[in-house]
């Protein structure tokens, strides 16, 4: 892999050098960063990363490799990827490839040697912001160029970008299998949340996220998850259409990160874009029903307006964690329905497993639904 002088140039005009790899041409994405210490193959392959420059600040990436069970997508959505340095010797194995040879395996482009701390105070301070990575043969006046012409994150619709295709369907262990079916609606799902329904011995139905009620409510699911995904919230066509009419039919509905948005879009809240998002493994949220703190792992950019400490214009719905950081909503439930649904990720991939007692809930509001149509 032949680096060659490279920058990042933000919308703003700040400039960020360092040694670039990658295509020829220039790349714009919105700049974000995340602060997990590990996990860098999960965060290249996160569909919630679409159309994101990724700064990592862990100082160093690369150091144990890329192992093929960590893939969470069907290919890397990271619109590029700034690191300060980049291991091509791997520390414990093993592993499948080392992490320059997977970067130019997809091509992404990648700043190396940049100064990561000083680029995450910058959008600390001055928020999230378009920007473009290049090498120094195209001129900044170029990239500005390239820069202006890439759309704002605000009124993006990405999720219908990532989701899947066509429908697909993957089975449990025969000696687990319960014969129940979790229908997953792919605002950008990684691997890991399928995994875990799995392990409970749920066949799993993965469908795109334009799939119409009709066919949805045909499936006769057990219980709808609504996963995590990228872009504005807002902007998500018949997302509220869906999600009411799969709450109508009485079906238990759970949503992560992009999936809560869209169930407080369904029952009349709003979300608002955060200045610089939260994307981590570290997040302090405390759950009230149990009065307990969670480390969380979160990546969003958006968050659910609320007044008073109540989700503002939100029918039925009770604010049930909170983030301690910033004060803002991180989960919710439905007084009168089975809905719920929480900002962050509690599949954890990376992060910490504080929360990972979300998909258990989800299992036994699933059976206790069965249950109750049984009686």
């Amino acid at each position: 892999m032949q680096a060659r002088p490279g920058y990042l140039l933000l919308e703003d005009g700040r400039r960020f050098d360092g040694r670039y790899v990658g295509p020829e041409a220039e790349t714009a994405g919105e700049a974000v960063f995340t602060t997990v210490m590990t996990g860098y193959h999960e965060v290249l392959t996160d569909p919630s990363f679409a159309s994101q420059i990724v700064v990592m600040t862990a100082p160093m990436q690369g150091v144990y490799g890329i192992r093929d069970p960590d893939v969470q997508s069907r290919r890397p959505w990271v619109a590029g990827f700034v690191v300060r340095h980049l291991s091509s010797d791997i520390g414990s194995g093993p592993a499948d490839a080392t992490l320059p040879e997977y970067l130019a395996l997809h091509g992404i482009p990648t700043l190396i040697d940049a100064d990561t701390r000083a680029l995450t105070r910058h959008i600390r301070d001055a928020g999230a912001m378009r920007a473009v990575l290049a090498h120094e043969g195209i001129p900044t006046r170029q990239a500005a160029e390239r820069l202006a012409a890439e759309p704002e994150m605000s009124g993006r619709d990405l999720a219908t970008a990532v989701s899947t295709p066509e429908p697909y369907e993957l089975a449990p262990p025969a000696e687990t299998a319960v014969h129940g079916l979790v229908l997953c609606l792919d605002y950008g799902v990684k691997t890991r949340s399928l995994d875990l329904f799995l392990r409970e011995g749920y066949r799993v139905r993965v469908v795109p996220c334009d799939t119409e009620p009709a066919d949805l409510l045909s499936a006769r699911p057990d219980g709808v998850f609504l996963s995590n995904g990228p872009g504005d919230p807002e902007a998500v066509p018949g997302a509220v259409e869906r999600i009411r009419a799969l709450s109508d039919a009485g079906i238990p509905l759970f949503g992560i990160c992009l999936g809560h948005q869209l169930i407080a879009r369904a029952f009349g809240a709003r979300n608002y874009k955060l200045p610089y998002g939260h994307r981590g493994g570290n997040h302090p949220v405390l759950n009230y029903g149990t009065g307990a703190v969670e480390i969380t792992s979160q990546n969003h950019g958006f968050a659910v307006e609320e007044e008073d400490g109540r989700i503002k214009d939100g029918d039925g719905l009770e604010v049930t964690h909170r983030n301690l950081n910033d004060g803002t909503v991180e989960g919710l439930v439905h007084r009168e329905r089975r809905v719920f649904a929480v900002q962050y990720h509690p599949e954890s991939a990376p992060g910490p497993h504080d929360s990972r007692y979300l998909f258990n809930r989800f299992v036994e509001t699933m059976r206790e639904t069965a249950t109750s149509a049984t009686r």
